[in-house]
């Protein structure tokens, strides 16, 4: 560690001038863990073992007095700059003497249990980086020599192009129910219907909306990736339909309470007058928010350069996602088992070899739809509320994991399903239950549709988390301050969890396709 402490009292030597000392003196090193105290008791004792050779120049130098002035005077300005900065300026030659103190305060090492979390990693980090890319790259480079090119499109993208243009269509389609939703809530406005029928008719709307493309895609024999398309786009529209009835009822609510002369609290005063208007709609349905609301808080201008960066990112994170998908994960896939009917043993090394490539896909589907694809479109939408995801990796419990990870569903869930059924006197345990009961409906549908097959594999992983919250909640209290629920939550998740699912949609796609063959 760097010596960056200075004596507590110097001494000023007798016969040594002001100006003597101005040219010794030398800014106190302030960070810790720089280089800098080392090198100034250098320069201390180089400063100090050269007086002679100091005085042998005072004729020189008081010659040339008038030319130095001015760089003096720098110097002069300087030092008063740091005073005036806080910044100790002390005399070098009476600095760092054998006789002053070198140790003054107890403390511990960097890497100690009661330290290692209070200081910055970031060089452990870069270390990390340069070591995952050199490993990866050879791993690449030998698989490629070793396998060959097995990146095949087949079953992301279909051959016949025909096939497809029924979910296309329909995904066009999809814009006739908020259009519809818009009509109910202008009736509704103009007081035409009933609270009732305005609820009803919202029901209908979005059951239909939801269903119809399930129609579709299983009607079809679509590409993988096109029914997985559809249905994401599909629930989102959902999603952003059920939060505009919600928000526009609640309005009208507390419009009706400000006309009957209700006193209501500070929270629930609209910001902005009750309005249905197109505009706000159609924002609100390409927004990257599935919270509904007349206005939103927007940036001043388009960052276009920005943009472009963004989308070089996106694409190329795609294409890397996409090799390590084909060249990886489907051979080992393609050479497995069901996990649940072969040789235990085999069926665990198979999930574990496949847990590091899943991963990696996770995170650049993460990276490139959460960062990169939401914050273009905020941008050009200037959107202001960019708080998509929040430092989900550093999740203690998996609670804190669902709360964090997937802010839009997260405020969604919290605004439309969690805090309705506590106003409907439904317990927190309850309420937290229904909400994970219709993120396991959704995860079910996004993936048993576009297989065509109704597993309930996503449904049952979805609804394990619950007791998973209660472990990881009951570890957390029980170990403070640890981050065992973190390694819990990872092996969970990314080492056993995905690559298990994977395994089981897999094979029991492939035997559908044999069954149909």
């Amino acid at each position: 560690m760097a010596i960056s402490d200075a004596p507590e009292s110097v001494g000023t030597a007798t016969g040594q001038t002001d100006s003597d000392l101005k040219l010794l003196s030398l800014r106190r090193r302030s960070s810790a863990n720089s280089p800098g105290g080392l090198f100034d008791a250098e320069d201390a004792a180089r400063d100090s073992g050269s007086d002679e050779s100091s005085n042998n120049k005072n004729f020189e130098e008081n010659k040339d007095c008038k030319s130095n002035h001015a760089a003096s005077g720098d110097n002069n300005i300087t030092k008063d700059a740091r005073k005036e900065r806080g910044e100790e300026v002390i005399d070098v030659k009476y600095a760092y003497r054998p006789s002053v103190p070198a140790h003054r305060r107890i403390k511990e090492s960097p890497l100690s249990s009661d330290n290692i979390f209070r200081q910055s990693h970031a060089g452990l980090f870069n270390l990390c980086i340069v070591v995952l890319v050199a490993v990866n790259s050879r791993l690449i480079i030998e698989n490629i020599m070793k396998y060959g090119w097995l990146i095949k499109y087949g079953f992301w993208f279909s051959s016949k192009s025909l096939r497809d243009w029924p979910l296309f269509m329909c995904c066009l389609s999809l814009a006739i129910f908020p259009l519809a939703a818009f009509i109910v809530e202008r009736l509704a406005q103009q007081k035409c219907i009933s609270e009732r029928v305005v609820v009803l008719l919202h029901l209908v709307i979005s059951s239909v909306e939801l269903s119809y493309p399930v129609l579709v895609i299983l009607r079809c024999d679509s590409a993988f990736v096109s029914g997985v398309t559809l249905m994401l786009f599909t629930c989102i529209v959902w999603l952003k339909l059920v939060s505009y009835a919600h928000t526009n009822y609640d309005m009208r609510a507390l419009a009706v309470s400000n006309e009957k002369g209700e006193t209501l609290p500070n929270t629930l005063i609209l910001e902005h007058p009750y309005t249905v208007t197109i505009r706000s709609l159609a924002y609100f349905m390409v927004a990257p928010t599935l919270c509904y609301q007349t206005n939103y808080p927007r940036t001043p201008s388009v960052r276009k350069g920005w943009v472009f960066r963004q989308l070089v990112k996106l694409i190329v994170f795609t294409g890397v996602m996409g090799f390590i998908i084909e060249q990886y994960m489907n051979p080992i896939v393609q050479n497995s088992h069901h996990p649940l009917k072969g040789n235990l043993l085999y069926a665990i090394e198979r999930i574990l070899k496949l847990s590091v490539p899943n991963v990696y896909v996770w995170l650049c589907m993460f990276y490139c739809f959460f960062h990169l694809w939401l914050n273009i479109l905020a941008e050009l939408l200037r959107f202001g509320d960019r708080e998509f995801y929040k430092d989900w990796w550093n999740a203690r419990t998996v609670e804190e994991y669902w709360r964090m990870w997937n802010m839009p569903v997260h405020k969604w869930m919290v605004r439309h399903i969690y805090f309705p059924c506590l106003r409907n006197g439904i317990p927190k345990g309850g309420a937290s239950l229904i909400a994970f009961l219709v993120s396991a409906v959704f995860h079910e549908l996004c993936i048993a549709v576009p297989c065509h097959m109704f597993k309930l594999w996503a449904f049952i992983g979805i609804m394990f988390q619950v007791p998973l919250v209660l472990i990881t909640n009951y570890l957390q209290d029980k170990y403070r301050n640890s981050m065992v629920g973190n390694m819990i939550f990872w092996f969970i998740f990314c080492i056993l969890g995905q690559p298990m699912s994977v395994l089981l949609y897999y094979h029991d796609l492939m035997n559908r396709k044999g069954e149909v063959d």
